[in-house]
């Protein structure tokens, strides 16, 4: 019986192997520990059915979700150098580039669209902490410039979604340019008297917290977001104390005013639809549209007497 078990039921498993099964169908939270399916975790815009807590989210979803209908267009981008110190750790920068891309399907860490929020028009851009750690390099100050550029042009307002682990080290003092250049950008929309939104999500630290981010007319975090230029750990290190409970975080950092609102992922929309019709001097949002009226059914009414008529009908009283 060997050739039953060396040779026919080998053939079997392999016809009904499971290889043909993603493995990404359940993600666990890494807040609670809860294994959740990836469909109904989407749908939840990748918010923790348990807890609550706010995982990460790549730009096109979080796009899809603020959009009306999910349609908005990209709008270009000037690329700069590919490589322009010729940096290398423990591979080339062009490497990490290349695998990042291949990780994220997006050409760098940030993403500039167009579109409309209940019907008024805005710009947007988002950072993607799935590449390369959403770092700032010379792409991103691009980005933000071209956004603002084009907030401009449409005379509309500008959100910003940042999450960042800062300036991308790969670019050295490059990247740390990108620090006023985007501040340039942030005062073009103040100068054309347009709002300007952002909203910090975790983590949001560096260069982009000493920068853009902290620069909105409008500062609002997503629910225990880490906002903040060092570290709690390098902070710990430095001042040799321990530091509050909730150091750094979105909520502590609302109750000290450094931000105006906390609000939660599936209530953003919502949230930035009134505050940009607010500071754009235009009436509430339309909820819907009202569906027409039904038609009213025609009755058939029986024609009017003729002189004749009336005349035959008084000669007969």
């Amino acid at each position: 019986m060997n050739w039953i078990s060396n040779y026919v039921r080998p053939k079997i498993n392999s016809l009904f192997s499971r290889r043909e099964v993603p493995e990404n169908l359940w993600t666990k939270c890494p807040e609670c520990g809860t294994m959740l399916f990836h469909r109904e975790l989407a749908e939840n815009l990748n918010v923790c059915s348990t807890c609550d807590h706010h995982m990460n989210i790549s730009p096109r979803d979080r796009f899809a979700a603020l959009f009306d209908g999910g349609i908005f267009t990209e709008v270009e981008v000037p690329v700069p150098l590919a490589d322009p110190l010729q940096f290398r750790d423990q591979k080339r920068y062009p490497d990490r580039m290349k695998a990042a891309q291949k990780t994220t399907g997006e050409k760098e860490a940030m993403l500039v669209v167009e579109g409309e929020i209940a019907r008024t028009q805005v710009v947007a851009a988002a950072q993607d902490f799935s590449f390369m750690a959403g770092s700032m390099g010379m792409y991103v100050g691009n980005a933000i410039i071209a956004a603002a550029e084009r907030a401009v042009k449409l005379k509309c307002p500008l959100i910003l979604f940042a999450a960042a682990g800062g300036a991308r080290m790969q670019e050295g003092i490059l990247s740390l340019m990108q620090m006023p250049r985007t501040t340039v950008a942030v005062q073009m929309l103040r100068e054309a008297g347009l709002p300007y939104i952002c909203i910090l999500t975790h983590p949001t630290t560096g260069g982009v917290t000493a920068s853009y981010a902290m620069l909105g007319d409008v500062q609002i975090a997503e629910p225990n977001a880490l906002i903040c230029f060092a570290g709690p750990r390098v902070i710990e290190q430095t001042i040799r104390e321990k530091l509050p409970e909730g150091f750094q975080r979105a909520e502590y950092l609302l109750d000290h005013g450094m931000l105006d609102r906390v609000t939660h992922r599936k209530a953003m929309r919502e949230e930035l639809v009134t505050i940009i019709r607010m500071l754009m001097n235009q009436p509430p949002a339309i909820k819907g549209d009202l569906p027409a009226p039904e038609p009213k059914p025609v009755i058939d009414l029986p024609p009017p007497p003729t002189p004749e008529a009336v005349v035959d009908d008084k000669a007969a009283e």
